[in-house]
């Protein structure tokens, strides 16, 4: 998983480009099909997307000029099934007055210490069984052989019974909440990592 590729302004990519993602952010491959049968080529990586939230932009969204439809058809490049398979969508607010001056949180140096952290504690973990990630780790083995509590897997059963997100969701949640798990040091994830996970998953951009 060391590759990464940024899609800035991916609203402005063509519907088609954006969907052929869909296979590699779901298997790691790329498929070509040929007259003698079909090639195929890793192409396990991090995607990142951004987008605006119209075309034209403004600082502040209260300022937008676009119709509706407009800004419907703006973000429907961007298609449940796609978005379905993005592990983290964080709608961003806008910078606040001093926000560039002010210094709070963490420092680089901790968060990149915290991170390695959790990453070699996902390593280790999951070692045995030929993955390095929690991204890597199949959805039936999440539901099955590292099936967490009742208590932690309710707020996905909720969701999943609100119709809020789908069986494909789920499992990224669950992903998710495992690394919200790692980067707490907490052994393994419970309802709060769970809910958090859930979070990430702003069904607004749908």
């Amino acid at each position: 998983m060391g590759w990464f590729t940024t899609l800035d302004e991916c609203a402005e990519i063509g519907g088609k480009v954006l969907e052929a993602l869909r296979t590699p952010l779901e298997d790691g491959e790329v498929r070509i099909a040929r007259r003698d049968g079909v090639a195929r080529y890793p192409a396990r990586f991090q995607l990142i997307l951004a987008a605006n939230p119209c075309p034209c932009a403004p600082p502040r969204d209260a300022d937008c000029v676009c119709a509706p439809a407009a800004r419907r058809r703006y973000l429907g490049k961007l298609s449940g099934p796609l978005l379905d398979r993005v592990d983290i969508r964080v709608r961003m607010q806008a910078v606040a007055t001093g926000a560039l001056i002010d210094e709070v949180g963490e420092s680089t140096g901790d968060v990149r210490a915290r991170v390695a952290a959790a990453r070699d504690t996902a390593a280790q973990r999951w070692s045995e069984y030929g993955w390095r990630t929690n991204a890597e780790v199949p959805g039936p083995a999440l539901r099955q052989k590292f099936r967490l509590s009742r208590a932690a897997l309710a707020p996905v059963e909720r969701a999943l019974r609100k119709g809020v997100i789908t069986a494909r969701g789920a499992d990224r949640a669950l992903r998710v909440a495992w690394s919200v798990a790692d980067l707490a040091g907490e052994a393994m994830p419970g309802p709060d990592q769970v809910v958090t996970a859930l979070d990430f998953r702003d069904r607004g951009f749908q």
